[in-house]
């Protein structure tokens, strides 16, 4: 199956895949579907790291370089540092002329400023100052969601039963720094990724528990999102404010602090922490299956429950998920699947540009 590029940024032209295809775009789009220009420049950037690949020949990703985003004042500043790897070099990174960045930020024009992340930038800059013929920009969720259909068996981990429906609507849901939301539309012998910004949706709270921690919140933000309790940056707020509800004066925690206590059962509040996060994101991703009718299944992405791997499947993720009373049937029929696949985003970016 192919995938198409779906409210993307090429250099200086803005495409809206469902406003339809005009001739300069399929144009500019079949200028990546061979690789006899070089190799192919890909990025991940995240709220805390980034990634960075070359492809060398389809399907062939090498020179794979994680950093984390603080340690470079911009992004030309760590592309710099990555084409000068070693190992970039002798895969002839400095032959890189197309290339494709999955940013975690909305993407409308040319300029592009990090929502969790103090990295800006013009795209069209970064297209000259690395003599770039093509640079295509796109949201990491709208990446991510691309590279589903490409994924190998163990790739992905099933959690809990459901069977996925070929041909049908698939969702994704993922937690990083913040909370990712996307989708994979069925069109023909295509997918269209939705461009989605779902994670800044209103938390909805199910127990008392998170009627508590949602009232925490409020104090601190005025409109209190999915993405500001369910995400690597919300579990260091959640974990407060469940220390404040057991009475209990909360520690300067980071993020992986708490996950680290939490999982080797070191701290009753980091625990009920992790299982909280499990409760919630059980909630946002059962409300993007129903919002999508996404019966080809859920897919959970980022990088926070892969590391909490053996406590995600004995949590209340999976009960939580098809908790939707009149519906939980209809939910129990739809598989989730937590992505295992290391560099996924790199994926997703490489299709998007061989799109045709």
């Amino acid at each position: 199956m192919k995938t198409v590029l779906e409210n993307v940024f090429i250099n200086d032209v803005t495409y809206n895949q469902a406003a339809g295809n005009n001739k300069e775009e399929t144009m500019k789009r079949e200028s990546f579907s061979h690789l006899t220009n070089g190799p192919r420049l890909l990025a991940d950037i995240g709220g805390t790291s980034a990634s960075f690949g070359l492809e060398t020949a389809p399907n062939q990703i090498e020179a794979i370089w994680v950093t984390e985003c603080a340690a470079y004042p911009t992004l030309g500043a760590a592309l710099v540092t990555y084409l000068s790897q070693p190992s970039t070099v002798a895969a002839g990174g400095y032959q890189a002329r197309f290339a494709g960045i999955a940013i975690a930020n909305p993407i409308d024009g040319d300029w592009v400023t990090m929502t969790n992340h103090h990295w800006s930038f013009s795209i069209e800059a970064v297209c000259s100052q690395f003599s770039l013929k093509s640079l295509v920009v796109v949201n990491d969720f709208t990446a991510l969601a691309s590279a589903l259909p490409y994924l190998a068996p163990d790739h992905k981990r099933q959690i809990g039963g459901g069977v996925a429906r070929s041909g049908a609507t698939i969702g994704l849901v993922g937690a990083d720094a913040g909370l990712g939301v996307s989708g994979l539309v069925p069109a023909g012998d295509r997918w269209i990724a939705i461009d989605s910004e779902g994670g800044h949706s209103t938390f909805a709270p199910m127990n008392e528990r998170e009627i508590d921690i949602l009232r925490y919140a409020r104090r601190h933000h005025e409109h209190v999102s999915s993405e500001r309790l369910v995400s690597g940056i919300g579990i260091v707020l959640v974990y407060r404010a469940l220390a404040e509800r057991a009475r209990i004066e909360p520690q300067n925690l980071t993020t992986s602090q708490i996950m680290e206590r939490g999982l080797h059962r070191l701290c009753p509040v980091c625990e009920e922490t992790l299982d909280a996060f499990c409760d919630m994101l059980g909630t946002v991703a059962g409300n993007v299956a129903l919002t999508l009718g996404a019966k080809g299944g859920i897919y959970i992405g980022g990088r926070i429950v892969p590391q909490m791997s053996e406590f995600f499947e004995r949590s209340g993720f999976r009960a939580r998920f098809e908790h939707k009373g009149r519906f939980s049937d209809y939910l129990s029929h739809i598989p989730t699947f937590v992505i295992t696949e290391q560099y996924p985003t790199l994926i997703g970016m490489s299709a998007m540009l061989s799109a045709g």
